[in-house]
């Protein structure tokens, strides 16, 4: 019963349901939605019309799907250096000899279609709805292609994902010496190029599947990026409504490295180049200067936060509640393994307090983020939200493990997990049904991620200061006992 939106209407019940009105989520206690079609017809705490279905979750939260602005979609590197640094010596840093001998696609095209198609479905499990794709080009040889991108699209239409899609493109990188002196390179034609493939991409796919594969420019990181890059993707991107992500503010490495090219901060720098518009979404944020939050409010741009990957290195966003008391739009991102946005705002509540006391964010701020922030970023009114004429893009989350509080969304903050995501919906069509997504055989796909992974692992010598072997890159936690 799940091939597509069905006829007539459904009606989802449940103890708790997130609703929408006056600009604001609001809880209704013993709540009903209505989907008819692709939409939302009805939020409240009963209906009088007739349906044709009715499925009733008990205790659960029936929620607007998450938006996640920087959603993983390769299998992630970055939890290889949770405890192995400093990343230019562990294969975060593409050394010189692996640059002169030329560096190569370490992953096949089929492969990369694969961890596009399993990444997607991950997403789906975690309550995702809406996402923007984010891979590491550490391991590529330059940035991403339209084949994968065009394989994603096929995978997203499939899958009922709505995405917003568009390969990353650079014209720099970063190399290092075999102290750990790291400088920029630059092939700009080649980023040009990239950018114009992009684009040519983008005029291809923008509203295709009914409308929920749209099209996004992104530009690798601000360090990789020279101006003319940056404005030349500001024009494209402005004249066709695209949203633009751009990385940036995130790294000391980064900070160094726009400094010695351009002679200020990094977001001080897109705003001079004239390409800080309110399209642009600027993940992480968490090195920015007060100055520089003042121009990414004054342009209207969004923050995308992501706060378990910038925990896990050690990092947090100074400040989440600063931020937003500039007027500035913020959504989330996971940008890591695993896709769990429940998870994810945790860790932004947890950060946030520890940075500016208890008292500075409650757990509406965090939700509100990971929902409404990022419709906004999007400029989608239709999204994010559970009312009449929205999109019906629906996470439901079981509570019947969980300890509950009095509210649901405070339960979410304090006991649940992506794990508790039970049915999702997107675009009135149910895409997963009681943890399972029609298609996907979770096993089977788990193993094949790992086997790539581990095959991705045996390469990092190649592309590591020094060459060491792998068990060098990576040491274990405790000494390892063989036969």
């Amino acid at each position: 019963m799940m091939e597509g939106a069905k006829p007539g209407r459904t009606l989802l019940s449940a103890r708790w349901v997130i609703g929408h009105q006056g600009g604001r989520h609001v809880v209704h206690e013993n709540g009903v939605v209505v989907i008819e079609g692709t939409g939302v017809l009805h939020v409240g705490t009963d209906f009088d019309g007739a349906v044709a279905r009715r499925i009733d979750y008990g205790e659960a939260v029936i929620s607007p799907g998450f938006i996640d602005l920087d959603a993983l979609s390769d299998l992630d590197t970055t939890i290889l250096g949770f405890d192995n640094g400093p990343a230019w010596q562990k294969g975060r840093v593409w050394p010189e000899s692996y640059v002169n001998r030329g560096p190569y696609e370490m992953y096949t095209p089929e492969e990369l279609a694969f961890q596009k198609r399993h990444a997607f479905a991950q997403l789906i499990r975690n309550g995702i709805t809406t996402a923007l794709p984010i891979a590491s080009l550490f391991y590529r040889a330059w940035g991403e292609t339209v084949a994968e991108f065009e394989a994603a699209a096929a995978a997203a239409e499939d899958l009922g994902l709505r995405v917003y899609l568009g390969p990353a493109y650079r014209t720099g990188g970063q190399v290092t010496d075999e102290a750990g002196n790291i400088r920029a390179v630059f092939d700009e034609a080649r980023g040009l190029e990239g950018l114009a493939e992009a684009a040519d991409f983008a005029r291809r796919v923008d509203g295709i599947a009914g409308g929920r594969i749209r099209a996004m420019f992104a530009p690798d990181r601000i360090e990789t990026c020279t101006g003319t890059l940056l404005q030349r993707t500001a024009e494209i991107a402005t004249e066709m409504g695209a949203p633009v992500r751009l990385h940036c503010s995130q790294s000391p490495v980064e900070l160094h490295l726009v400094r010695e090219q351009h002679g200020c901060a990094p977001i001080e720098w897109l705003s001079r180049i004239g390409a800080l518009r309110d399209t642009w979404l600027l993940p992480h944020g968490t090195q920015a200067t007060d100055a520089e939050f003042d121009l990414i409010a004054e342009a209207q741009a969004t923050l995308v936060h992501c706060p378990l990957v910038a925990a896990r290195h050690g990092g947090m966003l100074k400040s989440f509640p600063k931020a937003r008391a500039r007027g500035i739009n913020i959504g989330l991102g996971t940008d890591t393994h695993p896709a769990d946005m429940i998870l994810n705002m945790q860790i932004g509540m947890m950060t946030a307090r520890l940075a500016e006391g208890v008292s500075a964010v409650r757990s509406e701020d965090m939700f509100d983020a990971a929902t409404l922030g990022g419709a906004q970023a999007l400029d989608r009114a239709d999204l994010g939200r559970l009312s009449p004429g929205a999109k019906a893009d629906i996470a439901v989350i079981d509570l019947r493990h969980c300890l509950q509080t009095p509210d649901p969304v405070q339960t979410l903050m304090t006991a649940a997990s992506g794990r508790d995501m039970r049915d999702v919906w997107i675009d009135g069509r149910q895409v997963m049904a009681d943890g399972v997504i029609p298609g996907v055989d979770a096993a089977a796909d788990a193993a094949r991620a790992q086997a790539q992974f581990d095959g991705l692992i045996a390469k990092y010598p190649d592309r590591t200061a020094g060459h060491p072997p792998v068990c060098e890159i990576f040491t274990p936690s405790y000494k390892r006992v063989t036969p």
